[in-house]
């Protein structure tokens, strides 16, 4: 879901931030007089807050459809080497799909009562530095293929490994084995500048910076094995998104209490104030994320065609467009908080589909296994991650997409003794 709340300069919390599309209201929150946004500053901030949903998406869905190349070609990474286990994307199946929306629900409501229980500091505390270390690391991830272009020829790049064994002789396996360059330092050091400058300040600037990370690294680490398998996990997250909005005050809860870098925020009195600006207009992760990652299936559907056309990926990307623009009018005409997918789902499937029809490939369409045409050796998604527009869920679904970003686990592996 997105939203569009004002809040006064000296109270910059955020009202359903992942998940509702909020309008200029009269509202007052501690009897603070509300800003209200002028037209321009309002165009200014949903311009842009669009223009930041289309960016990971597009290059997500390019990045997976490299990443899944490189993958089958023998696991190189399109620019510096997909020399790691954790780098490799990660494939949902229907299993997976049918469970996000009651996964997502059980940590949404479980983040409801921890919040009730707990203090709220020392929640968000933790939260700012676990969100720091995966900002950092997604950043880094996001950064990589535009510094290895970057960087010239005659750049010192050495190779260095990090690797860690139990056990001895035959028995020994690999507990890390993480293979990086000097580009890859680089791009850490400059990602840990943002990250420090998001952990003292909270600037939006610096939020945003991770935000674009982690979406581009969840479009592009995060398939979907089959169409049948995006319209489970979208249908199951449109019911999802408009029951926890319009059904109960738990997400509203939540996200009040809830400090990470898991929205865009854009400010509605940039002009007016600058860079200090406070009042802003936020979209959701999930709300990028979840229809990105069909968007990018589909861009790899095209690629299996083989016919030098990508009607799938615009017709879907046109109809992402569509229903965010859609969200933001009836937000204006209602006057009322939105659900996002209410309006993104139904765009996003629909649109493919009648292209599909029109063009007589239906059929052909929905027998389309990525795991098997684009991705034969893929690993199947074991550690569920809870992807949706939800703060709860996409604090979890972190978890998935930091598996981009050496984080998580890596892959066990027996070493074979060698002879001297």
């Amino acid at each position: 879901m997105s939203e569009a709340e004002q809040a006064p300069a000296s109270v910059p919390e955020v009202l359903d931030a992942l998940n509702a599309t909020d309008s200029n209201g009269t509202e007052v929150l501690n009897a603070t007089a509300k800003f209200v946004a002028t037209p321009e500053g309002t165009a200014l901030a949903y311009g842009s807050l669009v223009f930041m949903a289309l960016v990971p998406i597009f290059f997500g869905a390019l990045r997976s459809v490299t990443c899944s190349k490189s993958k089958e070609l023998g696991e190189n990474d399109y620019d510096s080497g997909f020399r790691n286990a954790a780098d490799m994307p990660e494939t949902i199946t229907s299993r997976d799909a049918a469970r996000f929306p009651i996964i997502a629900s059980c940590t949404l409501f479980g983040l409801y009562l921890f919040f009730k229980v707990f203090s709220q500091e020392y929640i968000n505390l933790l939260l700012s530095v676990y969100f720091f270390v995966l900002g950092v690391l997604a950043l880094s991830h996001t950064m990589s293929p535009l510094m290895s272009r970057v960087f010239p020829a005659s750049f010192p790049n050495k190779q260095y490994q990090l690797l860690f064994t139990q056990g001895t002789g035959e028995s020994k396996e690999e507990i890390v084995n993480y293979e990086f360059d000097t580009k890859n330092l680089v791009c850490l050091l400059i990602s840990s500048v943002v990250g420090v400058w998001y952990l003292l300040k909270k600037h939006w600037i610096a939020n945003n910076l991770f935000g674009l990370a982690f979406a581009l690294n969840g479009v592009e680490l995060l398939h979907l094995n089959n169409v049948s398998t995006g319209c489970i996990l979208l249908g199951g997250l449109f019911v999802y998104d408009v029951f926890w909005v319009f059904g109960t005050n738990v997400m509203v809860t939540v996200a009040k209490s809830f400090e990470a870098p898991i929205k865009l925020v854009f400010p509605q009195d940039l002009l007016e104030k600058g860079l200090e600006a406070s009042n802003f207009a936020m979209l959701g992760l999930g709300d990028i994320v979840i229809p990105g990652i069909f968007i990018a299936l589909l861009l790899r559907f095209d690629v299996s065609l083989k016919k030098n056309s990508r009607t799938y990926f615009y017709s879907s990307f046109l109809a992402y467009i569509f229903g965010l623009g859609l969200t933001i009018f009836v937000m204006h005409t209602f006057k009322h908080a939105q659900p996002a997918l209410l309006y993104l789902v139904p765009a996003c499937v629909g649109f493919p589909v009648i292209v599909a029809l029109f063009k007589g490939e239906l059929t052909e369409m929905f027998s389309y296994e990525s795991s098997e045409e684009v991705l034969p050796g893929s690993p199947r998604l074991t550690s569920f991650p809870t992807v949706s527009g939800s703060p709860a869920s996409l604090a979890s679904s972190m978890d998935a997409v930091s598996m981009a970003t050496g984080c998580s686990s890596p892959r066990r592996r027996r070493l074979q003794p060698t002879s001297m």
